[in-house]
C-alpha cells in the first residue's frame, strides 16, 4: 500500500562501503559495527555507474573542489569506483545519521580512534593519498544528515525501492 506520508529522514542513513572495504573482505565486520548503532534494513553489493558516483560525491566535484589540489577528483572517482563493487546498506534508528557518523571516526584513518570503524579497519592516510595524487581510501561513508540520507537514498536505491523505508513492524519509519 502506498501512502503520501513523507519519510522521517532523521531515522535513516545510507551507508556506502567503499571499494577498499569490499576488496579487503571487510563488508561483514564493518556492517557488524554499523548494526551497533542502527538497524540494517537492507544491504547489497552494487557496481556504481559514473553517474551514481558523481552524484554521490557532487560536493567534491563542485563546492569542495578547491580543497583537492593534489588530485583530479573526477578521474580518481572514475578509477576508484566505476566498475568496482561497493556495498550499500540502509540503516534505521533514532538520529541515525549523526549516531553512525560518530562511529565512523575521522575521515583520515590515521587520525581516527581505535573504537571507530575507520580507526579499526582503515589502512590509508591523507598524507599518503596526497603523496600518491589520489583520494583517501577510508573504508566507509554514511549520510551526513537527514537531507543527505534522502539524497543518497535517491542515488543508490531510487523510487522503486521506496518500500524499504518502512521497516517491518515499524509504522514510524515514515
Amino acid at each position: 500500500m502506498t501512502t503520501t506520508v513523507d519519510v522521517d529522514w532523521t531515522r535513516w542513513t545510507v551507508v556506502l562501503l567503499k571499494p577498499d572495504c569490499v576488496a579487503r573482505g571487510l563488508v561483514e565486520p564493518v556492517l557488524t559495527w554499523v548494526s551497533t548503532e542502527v538497524s540494517l534494513v537492507d544491504q547489497r553489493l552494487v557496481t556504481p555507474t559514473e553517474e551514481q558516483i558523481f552524484a554521490h560525491y557532487a560536493d567534491l566535484l563542485t563546492t569542495r573542489r578547491h580543497h583537492f589540489t593534489w588530485v583530479d577528483v573526477a578521474a580518481d572517482l572514475r578509477r576508484t569506483y566505476v566498475g568496482q563493487p561497493v556495498g550499500i546498506a540502509l540503516g534505521h534508528g533514532p538520529n541515525a545519521a549523526p549516531r553512525l557518523r560518530d562511529l565512523l571516526g575521522h575521515f583520515d584513518p590515521s587520525h581516527a580512534g581505535l573504537l571507530t570503524i575507520r580507526g579499526r579497519f582503515g589502512q590509508d592516510s591523507l598524507r599518503k593519498a596526497q603523496a600518491e595524487g589520489r583520494l583517501i581510501a577510508n573504508v566507509i561513508h554514511a549520510s551526513d544528515n537527514p537531507a543527505g540520507a534522502k539524497r543518497e537514498f535517491g542515488i543508490w536505491y531510487g523510487a522503486t525501492l521506496r518500500h524499504l523505508l518502512v521497516p517491518e513492524g515499524d509504522s514510524h519509519g515514515r
